[in-house]
């Protein structure tokens, strides 16, 4: 039996904007389908999504998934069957998600760019009935359908919504898709234009608060892949503490138009593009290829922007392109930061570009996502990832699970309605990261100072031991990048005889000049000893996942 429930001290609330609650009271919504299917009806004329020149209303939106969610139900699937989605940023993703909740079942989102082994693992593990794919990773699916539970498989083209658009890119991705397109044979598979086409009938299921909405799989950069199992409750909770964080901002659009550059199968756009977009009536702009940063400029050329979720790598890459440096930041109100650490430098960079703070958040699969942020009136950037939102505790505790004195380090611990019910038909790997008292053990550690604001230092597995001190990747690479030749760098620990480890530095310049001398001195100008890097590696480019997160386990290997 969990123990009750330890007081927490909320120093945190004492720093909260003016007119927004510490708690968010009863959910409005018994289920996420009922919100997007409530914002259909509320927002029917409002453009909802933009891909490449084709926007699609919420009409579209509420249409389109009445039937992909009948057309399941007709495949005699049964309620929490779980269906998997893997496509990238396009307008199918925006009718599919909706439907699937709409017909009671469970979303599975996949990263389109794993490996037939990744895809064996997350299928099997999730046991998923169904998948909706895009054909340009069919052939993925097609090395493993054999050894998955998946009966029904929908393909999509990068094209099948894009009907009646005329211009350079559709015409490109219509006639030339095909080349990138990797042969695939899947016999007995549907086409999603069969799916609309048959006008299938969406009958009414009854979804609460404690049905798995999401499965949503942790990267898996550590150990195997796990589905963080998450119910409706935690995802709408998450939208409301969210909504009520946005009443710091008096001037937002009652509509805002929102660019979503991060995937929505990942749990940051999920949650914050399209569930909270929705929820506001929002227009979101899909960028299905974020890593071509001039086509992503150009499409950016198109819309006044209010709301810019994105990472660090992402604005990184951004400002160093000449066209983004020209376009009009006049509309934009609110530039999200998660998904890893925000640097400094590119702070003040992006900011003195745009006239607009990047306010970080910090969350987790396992959390829906968002826990802690910065304030969005907040004027400038404070190197913390912020407050705890409405209804979240944070407490900092050691290894023995006790909390530390404040300003003290130990491992970030969230407790909130957002938290995951746990992982998916994993009660060991649960038990391991929940406390009695109902707190998920994040894996990241930080300290919280005197406003209540936390500051991640590192994740646990990260940490570099240098004569017995700890030494957090995250200071040297910030550090690193303040450089003006320093484009990107990433810190790890290297095997050392006498010290334990030593710091090992990948970097990458815009200057071909640079000496690992050159890199060292600078570093020795704002690191203690221990900490300087005792290696310099110059890469051309550091290795990520597809959500940007620099991957220093594989450096580390």
């Amino acid at each position: 039996m969990a123990k009750k429930a330890k007081k927490i001290e909320k120093i945190w609330l004492n720093s909260y904007p003016d007119g927004v609650q510490p708690e968010i009271g009863e959910l409005e919504y018994s289920s996420v389908a009922d919100l997007l299917v409530d914002s259909c009806k509320k927002y029917p004329s409002n453009p909802a999504f933009t891909c490449m020149g084709k926007t699609i209303t919420y009409a579209d939106v509420d249409r389109m998934s009445a039937i992909v969610g009948g057309w399941l139900q007709s495949k005699g699937l049964q309620k929490g069957d779980r269906v998997a989605i893997m496509m990238p940023n396009i307008l199918q993703y925006a009718a599919i998600l909706p439907g699937i909740l709409r017909a009671g079942y469970t979303v599975v989102n996949v990263n389109p760019l794993y490996t037939p082994r990744e895809l064996e693992h997350q299928l099997n593990d999730s046991g998923a009935k169904a998948i909706f794919v895009i054909e340009n990773f069919a052939s993925t699916f097609q090395a493993v359908k054999d050894k998955v539970p998946v009966e029904h498989v929908v393909v999509t083209k990068m094209g099948d919504l894009l009907g009646g658009v005329k211009g350079g890119l559709v015409n490109f991705v219509v006639k030339n898709v095909k080349k990138m397109v990797p042969a695939w044979d899947l016999p007995g598979h549907h086409t999603f234009k069969s799916v609309l086409a048959s006008g299938a009938s969406l009958k009414p299921v009854e979804v609460g608060p404690d049905d798995v909405v999401f499965l949503q799989y942790t990267g898996g950069t550590t150990g195997v892949s796990k589905g963080a199992t998450l119910l409706n409750r935690n995802v709408l909770s998450n939208a409301a503490q969210n909504d009520e964080w946005l009443k710091a901002i008096k001037d937002m659009p009652e509509n805002p138009l929102y660019i979503c550059a991060l995937p929505l199968y990942h749990i940051f756009a999920l949650t914050v593009n399209m569930i909270m977009g929705m929820r506001l009536g929002s227009h979101n702009v899909l960028i299905p290829n974020p890593r071509d940063i001039p086509g992503f400029v150009k499409e950016l050329q198109k819309h006044k922007f209010d709301v810019f979720p994105g990472l660090n790598t992402l604005f990184n890459a951004l400002m160093n392109n000449d066209d983004f440096r020209n376009l009009d930041f006049g509309n934009l109100k609110l530039t999200l930061g998660g998904g890893m650490a925000v640097q400094q430098p590119v702070a003040e960079r992006w900011q003195e570009l745009t006239g607009c703070n990047i306010s970080e958040g910090y969350g987790l699969s396992e959390t829906a996502p968002v826990a802690t942020a910065n304030r969005f009136d907040a004027d400038k950037f404070s190197g913390t990832i912020g407050l705890p939102l409405p209804s979240t505790d944070i407490a900092i505790r050691d290894e023995d699970g006790k909390d530390v004195k404040l300003g003290e380090v130990g491992e970030i611990c969230i407790r909130g309605p957002q938290v995951m019910a746990g992982y998916w038909q994993r009660p060991e790997a649960t038990a391991e990261v929940m406390t009695d008292d109902g707190f998920f053990k994040s894996g990241d550690m930080g300290f919280m100072n005197e406003q209540g604001q936390t500051k991640i230092v590192d994740r646990k597995k990260d940490m570099i031991l240098v004569s017995g001190f700890n030494v957090y990747p995250n200071e040297i690479e910030e550090v690193a990048v303040a450089h003006e030749n320093i484009v990107e760098a990433a810190a790890v620990g290297m095997p050392h005889e006498h010290s334990g480890e030593v710091v090992k530095l990948f970097v990458v310049s815009n200057d071909p000049n640079m000496t690992e001398k050159d890199v060292k001195d600078w570093c020795a100008k704002g690191l203690t000893n221990y900490k300087h890097p005792k290696v310099v590696v110059f890469k051309d480019d550091l290795p990520k996942t597809n959500v940007g997160k620099i991957l220093r386990r594989e450096l580390r290997d």
